[in-house]
C-alpha cells in the first residue's frame, strides 16, 4: 500500500499511526479528491487489513468520504481460514471496540473531516464490530455491516444512536436468515430503531472481489450503491 498520494483528481491515501487503546495503532487513510468530507471507519474481515479493505477505503474516498481502516491485528494478516479464526478469537470484542473508539477519535480530529459523527462499514468479523461499536459509541450514526458475524450473545444496544443498513447473503451458512430476525427484534425492542437488513442471492463474503469463488458482482453493486446513498443521507 502506497504512502504517496495518487494523481490529481483521484483519492489520496497513506498509512497512518495514531494513539488508541493505550498503544500506537496503525491504519490506512484515504482522502477524497476534494480533500475533505464526512468520516467513515472501514473495519476489516477476519483476514486482517488486506488490499481488499484498503480498496474499500479508496472507493469510499472516491465517493467523497474520508475513510480510515484501522488495523486491528497490529500488522498481521491471515493466510488461511484456520489462522484467521485463531486471530479473530485472540481479539476480544471489548479490545476491538476499544481500538475502534481510538480510531473514531483520530478520524474526527482530522481537519479533513467535515462531519461531527461517523459512518462505520465492516465485513464479516468487521461487520460484527460495526454493531458492537455502534452499540456503545453515539458518535457512530450510520452503521453498515456486510454479513456481520456476532460472536456469542447479542450485545446490549441500549446506547445505539445509529441507523443501520445491513447486507447479508441468503446462502450464507455462517449467518442463518432467521438469526437476522432475532437480531432485528432485539435492536427494535431496546432502541425503537428498525434496522434495514437486506438479503441477496449470494454466499458469505459476496462483496470480496478478491475471492472469485464467493464474489457476486450483481449483489455487490446493489449493496455498494445503497451503502453510499445511506452514508450520504446519514452523514451529509
Amino acid at each position: 500500500m502506497s504512502e504517496t498520494p495518487r494523481s490529481t483528481g483521484a483519492p489520496a491515501h497513506q498509512n497512518v499511526t495514531f494513539p488508541s487503546g493505550g498503544t500506537t495503532a496503525h491504519g490506512y487513510l484515504a482522502l477524497p479528491p476534494s480533500g475533505q468530507g464526512p468520516g467513515v471507519i472501514v473495519i476489516q474481515e477476519w483476514w486482517g487489513l488486506t488490499d481488499h479493505i484498503a480498496d474499500v477505503a479508496d472507493r469510499l474516498a472516491a465517493e467523497g468520504f474520508v475513510a480510515l481502516a484501522p488495523d486491528l491485528y497490529g500488522g498481521n494478516v491471515a493466510h488461511d481460514s484456520t489462522e484467521a479464526f485463531r486471530m479473530m478469537k485472540d481479539l476480544p470484542v471489548s479490545r476491538g471496540v476499544e481500538l475502534l473508539s481510538g480510531a473514531v477519535d483520530h478520524l474526527l480530529a482530522l481537519d479533513e473531516v467535515t462531519s461531527e459523527s461517523v459512518g462505520s462499514v465492516g465485513f464479516c468479523m468487521g461487520g460484527g464490530f460495526v454493531l458492537y461499536q455502534a452499540a456503545v459509541d453515539p458518535r457512530v450514526r450510520a452503521a453498515v455491516p456486510f454479513y456481520g458475524v456476532i460472536q456469542g450473545e447479542i450485545p446490549d444496544f441500549s446506547g445505539l444512536k445509529a441507523q443501520i443498513l445491513g447486507h447479508y447473503g441468503e446462502r450464507d451458512a455462517a449467518i442463518p436468515v432467521d438469526s437476522l430476525d432475532t437480531l432485528s427484534a432485539a435492536i427494535q425492542q431496546q432502541t425503537g430503531i428498525t434496522p434495514d437488513f437486506r438479503l441477496y442471492p449470494a454466499d458469505h463474503a459476496f462483496f470480496n472481489d478478491g475471492r472469485p469463488e464467493v464474489h457476486d458482482p450483481e449483489s455487490s453493486a446493489l449493496a455498494w450503491g445503497s451503502t453510499v446513498d445511506f452514508l450520504r443521507t446519514q452523514l451529509g
